[in-house]
């Protein structure tokens, strides 16, 4: 903790002048010694939707506690852990109309669609801007097949920091560790890291004066993009600056890297540096895109030759592919509650002030009408959220009920999240969080 505080205090000047805000040392990465409580939040989510015959335990029809009950195949990982697990069953997203999947609907809780831009922020951004301040607030990584991640190692899809702003998804785990850790690496991981600044601080300027002749509409959008390479370059000036912090976090590197054998090596790597990111601190809100909002996908690492769209037509339910898959979702959060719990914080460690939201992008099925969108909760954020237990709701609440409840935990005082009165009359029955899952 001690290292934590030394860190926080060499960077407020310098950090509070970039986010244009006083910030003090214990602001940046809420030390455990201040009277705002650290909190973190997780977001997983999976494509191609999430049965809830694959999480419910057989036989439980009505809300009650998990103590006696038996978790299904899919997700027994996650057995040792049933008094940190709330499964919710009975949300809707209706108004998503998510079909092959709700994109930036899904955490949005509006309508979305295949390359239509986010009318809106998504939850995950508002509540990175709720939580105590961090260096990188929101950190969003996605995992598919190796060909797609190498094409395409950015894409945007499911996080938005506003209406048309979408946020990106890193998919190549070697671009994000220069990003954040390439200050403190070595040999190749070094050089690229150093070739890869100069070019971004040189397309910025280049980009900032090319930009100065272009019509107004235009010079906005190309703004925005100026704008997020000046947000790349200070947060790697930044990242510098706390190197010796950093180096206690930063994951090794190995073969699996550079010359990964199958895409599910990848995946494990990119999960390491969100890990990392989270309990370096980084930041305080992750978010895990399994399929990167869309409808493909791929597991060879873990013996599925199947891949892709066609993944989304098999049923869940006994299925030997999705028990795979579900079962390496569950030993994946396995991992990230056991590193959070193995760093003290306060009274207790890190997992006591996180929460782990486990969902579709896709609500319950592939070519669904978003009728039930299941949710699985792990941890309690400091004691704001209900576990050990299961919740039916009758369907009448939508997803924005729950983002409403998550924003209420991080101190937010809103009765709605994206849902104006006309369109809570037809999808919300009610107002405000879910009296259900809050404790």
């Amino acid at each position: 903790m001690l290292s934590r505080r030394k860190m926080l205090q060499g960077l407020a000047a310098s950090t509070g002048a970039a986010f244009g805000v006083s910030l003090t040392p214990e602001r940046l990465l809420a030390s455990s010694t201040t009277t705002t409580t650290p909190k973190r939040i997780v977001f997983f989510m999976q494509n191609q939707g999430f049965d809830p015959k694959t999480c419910i335990p057989a036989g439980m029809k009505h809300s009650g506690s998990l103590a006696n009950a038996k978790l299904p195949e899919p997700i027994s990982a996650l057995e040792p852990y049933k008094e940190r697990l709330h499964i919710i069953n009975g949300l809707h997203g209706l108004h998503t109309s998510p079909s092959h999947s709700a994109f930036f609907g899904a955490l949005g809780g509006y309508r979305g669609s295949d390359g239509v831009p986010p009318s809106a922020s998504t939850i995950d951004y508002e509540l990175s801007k709720a939580l105590p301040q961090t260096l990188l607030p929101h950190l969003c990584i996605g995992m598919d097949s190796i060909e797609n991640m190498k094409s395409k190692p950015t894409i945007a899809t499911l996080s938005a920091s506003g209406a048309g702003s979408p946020i990106f998804m890193h998919s190549n785990p070697n671009h994000l560790y220069q990003m954040l850790y390439g200050g403190i690496s070595s040999g190749d991981i070094r050089l690229q890291h150093e070739a890869r600044s100069s070019v971004l601080s040189q397309v910025e300027m280049l980009a900032a004066a090319k930009g100065q002749s272009l019509p107004a509409e235009d010079g906005r959008r190309y703004g925005q993009y100026v704008q997020g390479f000046r947000d790349v370059n200070g947060l790697r000036d930044r990242l510098d600056t706390v190197a010796d912090h950093l180096r206690k976090f930063a994951p090794k590197v190995d073969e699996r890297y550079a010359a990964p054998e199958f895409e599910t090596d990848w995946h494990d790597r990119l999960l390491d540096l969100g890990i990392s990111a989270l309990t370096s601190g980084i930041t305080n809100t992750l978010t895990i895109g399994s399929g990167r909002g869309e409808i493909f996908g791929a597991w060879k690492g873990l013996g599925i030759d199947q891949q892709g769209h066609n993944l989304g037509h098999m049923e869940q339910p006994d299925n030997p592919i999705w028990i795979k898959i579900r079962q390496y979702n569950s030993r994946m959060l396995v991992r990230i509650m056991e590193k959070l719990e193995s760093v003290p914080e306060g009274s207790g460690t890190m997992m006591d002030n996180t929460l782990i939201v486990y969902t579709s992008n896709n609500a319950d099925k592939q070519h669904t009408n978003g009728a039930n969108w299941p949710v699985m909760l792990l941890g309690n954020l400091d004691g704001a959220f209900k576990s050990g237990c299961f919740t039916q709701l009758d369907g009448k609440r939508p997803i924005n009920a729950l983002y409403t409840s998550l924003l209420r935990a991080a101190g937010q005082n809103v009765d709605r999240f994206n849902m104006d009165d006309k369109m809570a009359k037809k999808f919300d029955d009610s107002n405000g969080p879910l009296k259900e899952v809050l404790a």
